[in-house]
């Protein structure tokens, strides 16, 4: 099979990589074609895959080009990675949302507004493209606002579009394991938005753990979202929360917190990564152990000002070895191969939720197999839960007809119905401040 990875001199393919080198079933990916705008970043991670491959046999092949009509011809499966703007426009988005006293994380807020404002009109010329060159491919989306790009794209693609996120992969694992359970034997009750879920329940044999761990402080103290939230809100919660959850209910917290910090996370990220862009250049150093170290680092940090906001303390080792690579590998094999799967991902809603239609695209556990992502029925979202998740479809839902009609007023519309953004009056400065930043936006003229 042949896989196109769009955003391929991307930091993170090395993990997609590494995953599809473990893989030695039938029908396996045996063709990589990276695409990236930037011929420079393609070569540095050409040069870490051609060490990770070094000594395995029959590594998929890997070519690179900055043609994306080339890289989607043939392919079987598109993975899309991409980050219109770089990274120096997300450390942009924060650094102005800031300026308004709000939020610029790159998924949460105005920051994930602005970056949907500049990712959407790509991602839905990437759809169509698709749609015209590959019709049977299958498009596995990492881009974020991964839930808003999945939404675009899937108006010209359908149901052969699916978002994934190790968000709940991560949460559901760190719960059964202070519950003592096996990841993979225990059915995770994940129902919401991507970057806006809730687990409700954990299953093991049949019977659900979670009140188990709602019930003892210890238990809940013992993992990084009983720590980032408190015992005390989680049993009022009933519920344990996605980890960005933590810039809703804590926001103030959290804004104070990357007021104070030394650099947002995208500069932080964009200083990081040149300089591993840059060391790549020297052909006397190892371009995997760099991106190793670099990884690692990166890792790490993650979240870390909620941590800190929190006394939440460090990341556990066990979360530092990424995980959406292997959702990735698993949902491509359950269609590839039929190889039937249950998998938490973003599709299309189809009556899973009543509360939305069945166009909006919801994060759930998936029943997958040959022909696609089939949502599992769950029962209705508590009344807390409804607003939040209704509140921020509505505003992607106004984000996507900004993108299409060019109207600034639209873009108004979805800056000020956040809830994070507290005055129309600073929606509409925040508009301006991004249009001024980002050349990409002066489409929202009218």
């Amino acid at each position: 099979m042949r896989l196109a990875i769009l955003g391929g001199g991307g930091f993170r393919v090395p993990l997609v990589y590494g995953a599809l080198l473990g893989d030695r079933g039938p029908g396996r990916v045996t063709r990589v074609v990276l695409h990236d705008v930037d011929a420079g970043r393609l070569r540095a991670i050409s040069r870490v895959l051609g060490e990770q491959a070094a000594g395995v046999a029959d590594a998929p092949e890997v070519v690179a080009t900055t043609d994306l009509d080339e890289a989607l011809r043939g392919a079987d499966f598109v993975f899309s990675a991409i980050r219109v703007g770089g990274l120096e426009g997300r450390a942009n988005d924060e650094r102005v949302a800031l300026a308004e006293g709000v939020l610029g994380q790159e998924t949460v807020g105005a920051g994930g507004i602005a970056y949907g404002l500049r990712t959407v009109p790509v991602a839905v010329d990437i759809a169509r493209r698709v749609a015209r060159l590959a019709p049977d491919a299958w498009v596995i989306n990492f881009t974020n606002p991964a839930g808003l790009v999945t939404e675009a794209m899937s108006r010209h693609l359908g149901d052969r579009v699916i978002g994934i996120c190790d968000s709940p992969v991560g949460l559901g694992r760190r719960i059964a394991r202070v519950l003592g359970a096996k990841p993979d034997e225990a059915w995770i009750d994940y129902v919401g938005l991507n970057h806006l879920g809730w687990v409700r329940g954990l299953r093991v044999a049949g019977r659900d753990q979670l009140p188990r761990l709602l019930a003892d402080p210890a238990l809940l103290g013992s993992f990084e979202e009983g720590r980032l939230f408190g015992a005390d809100w989680l049993r009022s919660l009933g519920a344990i929360p996605n980890e960005y959850l933590h810039y809703y209910y804590f926001n103030r917290e959290a804004v104070q917190a990357y007021r104070e910090a030394e650099k947002t996370r995208g500069a932080f990220l964009r200083d990081q990564q040149e300089s591993f862009y840059a060391g790549t250049a020297d052909p006397a150093v190892s371009a995997l152990e760099l991106w190793d170290r670099t990884r690692a680092e990166r890792e790490a940090t993650y979240m870390s000002e909620n941590r800190e906001a929190a006394g939440a303390g460090e990341r556990e080792a066990d979360d530092l070895s990424g995980g959406y690579e292997k959702v990735a590998l698993a949902l491509m094999r359950a269609i590839a191969r039929d190889e039937r799967a249950t998998l938490i991902l973003d599709v299309r809603n189809r009556g899973t939720l009543s509360a939305l239609d069945d166009d909006a695209v919801i994060e759930v556990p998936c029943l997958v197999d040959a022909n696609g992502a089939h949502p599992v029925s769950a029962d209705p979202l508590p009344g807390h839960a409804v607003g939040l998740v209704c509140a921020v479809k509505a505003v992607e839902r106004e984000v996507m007809e900004a993108v299409r009609s060019g109207s600034r007023a639209t873009a108004v519309k979805a800056f000020a119905l956040h809830p994070l953004v507290d005055s129309v009056s600073v929606a509409r400065r925040l508009v301006d401040a991004y249009t001024a930043v980002h050349p990409g936006l002066a489409y929202l003229g009218r």
